[in-house]
């Protein structure tokens, strides 16, 4: 198992920038004896946006984590700021949504087996039964909600029920193949984070590496970004690419696809849990 640090606070803040905010959110963390662990910010010289991570550990703070919200609030009131605290001890309770491609479930379950991911898995989702074996294997429960065009509200109104019943704090769409409606994304209650099987914004729609051979590209590339009613366009969280070459069929294209989707989809989810993403605007701010 991977060794996890010492149990730390993560504040993270969202405004406009101005002088001393680094200072003050600095000073507030002394004022109650905290040491900070690590601590970056960001300003948007275009948009003024600033963002900031701020973590410290709990051994040797004057202050009830819980209570650290509520301590914190006449400060992000001066400065007009949007603020969320978190404990890292605390595992995310992660749903995974899946169809019939099982790479990125199986690299994640296998992540999470490895404790290289701190999260609980209460449910796996699926419109089909074919990835039923890795939930066996895994030992998590898995539900099945078949899908039609006619279906889909009511299909939707169940999946949104079995995650709301297992208190679900992210969703993961583990390349599951269907559309979430605006209307699922309004009433889901968390962040949605989905694999593009490209480096987007090319090569949108179905079948990117057949676009991608048919243009003869050079590299090819995947995408993790968080689910928006704009299909394909929610901020970006992590991408990469590898090389191909003109010997190369599709069968390799995707092949080669399918690993950088796992190794893609994995840094997201580790980077969300572990409280590195801020998201403003059609963007986001990703500290290392």
């Amino acid at each position: 198992m991977t060794a996890h640090r010492k149990d730390s606070v993560v504040l993270l803040i969202h405004c406009k920038d101005r002088k001393g905010i680094v200072a003050r959110v600095s000073g507030f963390i002394h004022e109650f004896g905290g040491n900070i662990l690590d601590s970056d910010h960001h300003t948007d010289e275009e948009t003024n946006d600033f963002l900031m991570r701020m973590e410290c550990a709990t051994e040797g703070l004057q202050i009830p984590p819980d209570e650290i919200p509520a301590a914190f609030s006449s400060i992000a009131k001066v400065f007009g700021m949007r603020y969320e605290v978190h404990l890292t001890s605390r595992r995310t309770r992660v749903g995974i949504l899946v169809s019939k491609q099982d790479h990125c479930l199986a690299d994640l379950l296998q992540r999470h087996k490895r404790d290289e991911l701190h999260i609980d898995v209460p449910v796996i989702i699926s419109n089909h039964d074919t990835c039923a074996v890795w939930a066996d294997l895994f030992k998590i429960p898995f539900a099945v909600c078949p899908v039609t065009k006619d279906t889909k509200p009511q299909q939707e109104q169940q999946v949104l029920s079995l995650l709301k019943a297992q208190g679900v704090e992210l969703v993961v769409m583990a390349r599951y193949m269907q559309i979430l409606s605006s209307n699922f994304l309004a009433q889901v209650g968390c962040p949605v984070i989905n694999i593009h099987h490209s480096f987007l914004p090319a090569f949108i729609g179905a079948n990117p590496y057949r676009q991608a051979y048919e243009r003869g590209v050079k590299i090819i590339g995947a995408t993790a970004h968080y689910a928006t009613e704009d299909l394909d366009e929610g901020p970006i969280i992590e991408q990469d690419v590898i090389r191909v070459g003109h010997r190369d069929t599709v069968d390799d294209l995707v092949r080669k696809g399918r690993d950088l989707e796992e190794i893609v989809l994995a840094r997201a989810v580790r980077r969300h849990i572990e409280r590195r993403v801020l998201v403003y605007g059609r963007k986001t701010v990703v500290f290392d």
